[in-house]
């Protein structure tokens, strides 16, 4: 009588600078857009936690945000929850553009002052990108990756395997994601309006969710939108609403198709000034307190425009 293998799950980080694939490839491998997506830089600002269970085999894939060099108490906070998250993951997947290949060290990217104690896994993103003779050279011996084609994810994740821990799942092996359905309405509406709004705006605009009756059909939510300044606010609603509209089309389609049933987004906006600097509005929206000074192995970064 054969013993059957033992189950493994793990966390493993998707980290690296901003904008090199991590929110992609996290809805690459779960087969579903839970993190959202844009081709503009600093996208992801809380952590997206995505499932894949294969038999005996449970991914716990954590997004983070990019690990910039933080110009407002925002992105100190954003680079504190990145730190935060890989000091408890059991795998590190340092993302790097292939057409930047080589990678550099990963304590550097993230301006550490040494390794972090958890496995790091080098894997080159965007291979779609590259010309053939280049991605046949970097698949030789490197992890090589296109979440736009969906390659080389059945061979990041036989790597990852054997280096997960051995322990029960912590999941059900039916879920892709763990974070509450209201998450997921702030996030597709800041992909909305990192879709639709031009400049700077996408970066002073937030989501908080009011009401949530999931019951309902349509499923009603109510939603404020948050901007900075007053003229930022009439751009959202747009000539006769048709901006804030817009918006709200748009996340419905990704909301509907996350929930199975039809959505009502009523939105509103509201001016809340300077809130990526202000500690209280960030506590409000999820952004914990930073850690001391010199925890990260850096000062916590400087105030900008």
């Amino acid at each position: 009588m054969s013993i059957p293998a033992p189950k493994r799950s793990g966390h493993v980080a998707l980290a690296g600078a901003p904008n090199v694939g991590k929110s992609s490839l996290l809805n690459a491998i779960v087969g579903q857009h839970l993190a959202i997506v844009s081709p503009k830089a600093q996208t992801t600002r809380l952590p997206v936690v995505g499932l894949r269970t294969e038999g005996d085999t449970q991914y716990v894939f954590h997004d983070l945000p990019g690990l910039l060099d933080p110009g407002y108490l925002m992105q100190v906070r954003m680079r504190e929850l990145a730190l935060q998250e890989l000091e408890r993951m059991d795998l590190i997947l340092h993302l790097h553009p292939a057409s930047d290949a080589p990678a550099p060290p990963f304590h550097q990217v993230a301006e550490l002052p040494a390794p972090p104690t958890a496995p790091v896994l080098t894997v080159y993103t965007k291979a779609d990108l590259i010309s053939p003779a280049r991605r046949e050279k970097l698949e030789r011996d490197s992890l090589l990756v296109s979440a736009a084609r969906g390659e080389g994810i059945e061979r990041l994740l036989q790597r990852i395997r054997p280096l997960l821990p051995e322990r029960e799942f912590e999941f059900d092996a039916d879920d892709v994601g763990t974070q509450q359905l209201r998450f997921f309405v702030a996030e597709y509406l800041r992909e909305a309006a990192f879709d639709l709004l031009d400049d700077e705006l996408p970066y002073s605009f937030n989501a908080e969710v009011e009401e949530f009756r999931e019951a309902e059909r349509p499923v009603y939510i109510r939603v404020t939108l948050f901007v900075e300044r007053e003229t930022q606010k009439g751009i959202v609603v747009g000539r006769g609403g048709q901006t804030i509209r817009a918006l709200g089309a748009h996340a419905r389609g990704r909301l509907e198709e996350l929930i199975g049933a039809p959505v009502y987004l009523d939105t509103w906006v509201k001016v809340l000034p300077n809130w990526r600097r202000n500690s209280a509005a960030l506590a409000r929206f999820g952004f914990p307190e930073p850690k001391p000074v010199g925890a990260s192995g850096r000062s916590p970064g400087k105030e900008s425009a």
